[in-house]
């Protein structure tokens, strides 16, 4: 026989809002409005007859079925998560995989994948490089590694680099009839132009101009490019001077392949962060790899700092 259950959704409006004596808590906790809370709930009171919640000198109450209801819906919720919980960790076979900006793939995280190989040589790790945000619901991907403000809704989010923007270009254009000195120089010199930033709104050459104190340079000109590793090649190539994300031109700077002309250095609002479902995080590879990639930012920005105090 069929089992006669009211709405799934006005469950666990009701739920949460129980749980929590308040509509506004649980539609911040469901990622929903007010009013949608409201309405499940309306459902669900109609559904069984039975009226769940009073309203008493601006407090929430529930009613006597309501206090009857919760335990057992509670409980059943409870279950449902732990038996998922268990299902992802039971799950722990197979690749790693992981989506990450290209730029910061190919500029940071490639170079230290060794590491983590010499660490776990068990796990195997797919990189999947691409700037399209993650679908978890669909994708087979665990994890992702993004820029931008750290608003992830529904996702466990860990700062992994914050970032900064400053000139670069090649050691080349420190010499000849118009050598790089001071921020007014760029005017006899090409801009390049990172596309993504200008997109997710970070610093850009019009904003750092004003912050350097410079007019008179036009920031629109010279070309773009979609992605900000590319950026960072073509200044290397002695195409133009780009703005160069702390953390992309590292290695090139300590090569020698790039140089900071000058600054001044504007740090950006947007980071990198990286992002998974909580209950993924509980699988071992997410883990273990989520863990050694915090243990490499603090390692960058410990080497970072010791070369700035040389």
């Amino acid at each position: 026989m069929a089992r006669k259950l009211p709405p799934l959704k006005a469950l666990r409006a009701f739920e949460a809002a129980a749980r929590h004596l308040s509509f506004t808590q649980a539609a911040a906790e469901l990622h929903v409005t007010q009013a949608a809370i409201s309405h499940q709930v309306k459902i669900l009171e109609e559904n069984l007859g039975l009226p769940l919640f009073r309203r008493l000198n601006r407090r929430l109450v529930l009613t006597a079925a309501g206090q009857i209801y919760l335990p057992v819906l509670r409980e059943a919720f409870d279950r449902i998560a732990a038996g998922t919980k268990q299902l992802y960790k039971d799950d722990d076979s197979g690749p790693l995989q992981i989506s990450v900006l290209p730029s910061l793939a190919a500029k940071w995280l490639l170079p230290r994948m060794s590491r983590f190989r010499d660490r776990h040589p068990d796990i195997d790790v797919m990189i999947s490089a691409n700037n399209k945000l993650v679908d978890f619901s669909d994708d087979s991907v665990e994890m992702g590694v993004r820029y931008g403000r750290g608003e992830y809704p529904g996702l466990q989010v860990d700062l992994l680099l914050s970032d900064e923007v400053f000139p670069v270009c090649s050691p080349s254009l420190m010499k000849g009839p118009h050598p790089l000195r001071t921020p007014d120089d760029l005017r006899h010199h090409t801009l390049l132009h990172d596309e993504i930033s200008r997109e997710d709104e970070s610093p850009d050459w019009r904003s750092w101009l004003r912050a350097a104190g410079v007019t008179g340079v036009d920031w629109s000109r010279g070309p773009g490019f979609s992605d900000s590793s590319m950026v960072i090649e073509a200044a290397a190539a002695v195409q133009g001077v780009a703005l160069g994300h702390r953390w992309l031109a590292a290695a090139d700077l300590d090569s020698g392949r790039l140089v900071q002309p000058f600054g001044p250095s504007i740090p950006s609002k947007h980071a990198y962060y990286i992002v998974c479902p909580p209950a993924l995080a509980e699988r071992r590879r997410v883990r273990l790899f989520r863990e050694w990639l915090l243990e490499e930012a603090e390692r960058t920005s410990a080497e970072t700092a010791a070369l700035a105090s040389c």
